[in-house]
């Protein structure tokens, strides 16, 4: 197949975190099946631009990337050489899959689409979860769901990874049609050894913003009975983390917390390995990558319900799933966690196979493919 991807940023910007790094995977994995993958994305890098070739193609790990400038240097990644491009170029793919959404690039992207009779695929990466909802320029997102938005989604294809984002999907659009599917993860091959640790470790491992709930989880710890160590992992806006450090001392925490910085590819496996849990007590999560990579080296995890991949973690057993908005619920939890070693063994013992089979890149590719091709059916 001919496979176009849309999306508002591409690599290298990994500035934008984990969907830059879920829509990337994708694309190499249907290359390496077979299939045609051109991506159109802009140069957007934060506040600044990516240093790359424009509009021309240009090979990023065997994808066919097309790179446009974007006129405005914030979110809406407004770039009209971009849409003249997908306008003139649309009826050559088999599939257009755009990515993301509230911005004027993929509007007019998906506006492309409709006036071209295509009808795409639209992988909103937690762009409708009632957080981004009711977050920053919430008007700005009203009106522009009236007057075009609405009227746009209708002329999509649903693609989630999670079922918590389907139902939240399906509140904006409720006869979406389309598939719920794994993202992809890059998971390495090796194996990670494990070694008990003298004190009871708990891992954060993510960007450091106020949606990730670090504060939370910090309150909740606070005033535990039992021994610990908490390793905080990433790095984020430096006023925000002066403000949690702060929070440390204020609590009276400094002895039990670590500030271990950003874990890049090549650390962050054995910082998860070295752990007796993974916590995240996120306010929203559509997904969580980091769930599945703690899971591959045997660390259970500690999650909020806000956190898309917390059903799956449940139906398997994986770790301990708790609400945010009561702080002696999460201690009781992290209590329970602490005192069973037993479940927690037994988690470590028989994480990996499962990831690897619910996981395993060429079938998740194909079920790409899959919808797809049924996309095309109808």
């Amino acid at each position: 197949m001919r496979i176009l991807f849309i999306a508002p940023s591409y690599k290298p910007a990994f500035i934008y975190g984990g969907p830059i790094v879920v829509i990337a995977r994708l694309a190499e994995r249907l290359v390496q099946l077979g299939h045609e993958v051109t991506v159109y994305t802009t140069t957007a890098n934060g506040k600044a631009e990516l240093d790359v070739p424009v509009k021309q193609p240009v090979m990023v790990d065997g994808v066919t990337v097309q790179y446009f400038k974007r006129i405005t240097g914030d979110h809406t990644h407004i770039s009209p050489s971009l849409m003249a491009h997908t306008w003139a170029t649309a009826k050559q793919y088999d599939v257009i899959h755009i990515h993301s959404w509230w911005n004027f690039l993929v509007l007019g992207a998906a506006l492309m689409c409709r006036l071209r009779g295509i009808k795409p695929v639209l992988s909103p990466h937690g762009m409708f979860c009632d957080y981004v909802l009711t977050a920053n320029n919430q008007a700005k997102k009203k009106v522009l769901h009236a007057v075009i938005g609405k009227q746009l989604l209708r002329n999509t294809y649903l693609h989630v990874s999670s079922r918590m984002e389907w139902n939240e999907c399906l509140q904006i659009n409720t006869n979406w049609k389309g598939a719920e599917i794994f993202n992809l993860v890059d998971l390495p091959s090796g194996e990670y050894a494990r070694k008990e640790s003298p004190v009871f470790t708990i891992s954060f491992l993510s960007r450091i913003d106020p949606k990730k709930g670090l504060d939370i989880l910090l309150h909740a710890l606070s005033g535990v009975t039992f021994p610990y160590r908490l390793q905080i992992g990433g790095s984020g806006d430096a006023d925000y983390v002066a403000y949690l450090k702060q929070m440390v001392v204020d609590l009276g925490m400094e002895d039990h917390v670590e500030w271990a910085g950003w874990k890049n590819s090549a650390e962050k496996f054995t910082f998860l390995a070295g752990s007796d849990l993974f916590a995240l007590t996120s306010l929203n999560e559509n997904f969580a990558i980091v769930v599945i990579e703690s899971l591959y080296v045997g660390t259970p995890v500690f999650i909020s319900n806000n956190v898309g991949l917390s059903n799956y973690v449940q139906q398997n057993g994986f770790g301990w799933i708790t609400g945010i908005e009561n702080v002696a619920e999460i201690r009781e939890k992290l209590t329970q966690a602490y005192n069973n070693k037993q479940v927690r063994n037994s988690i470590t013992s028989r994480a990996r196979a499962v990831i690897d089979h619910d996981f395993n890149e060429a079938k998740l590719a194909g079920d790409y493919v899959k919808l797809y091709q049924s996309t095309n059916a109808n």
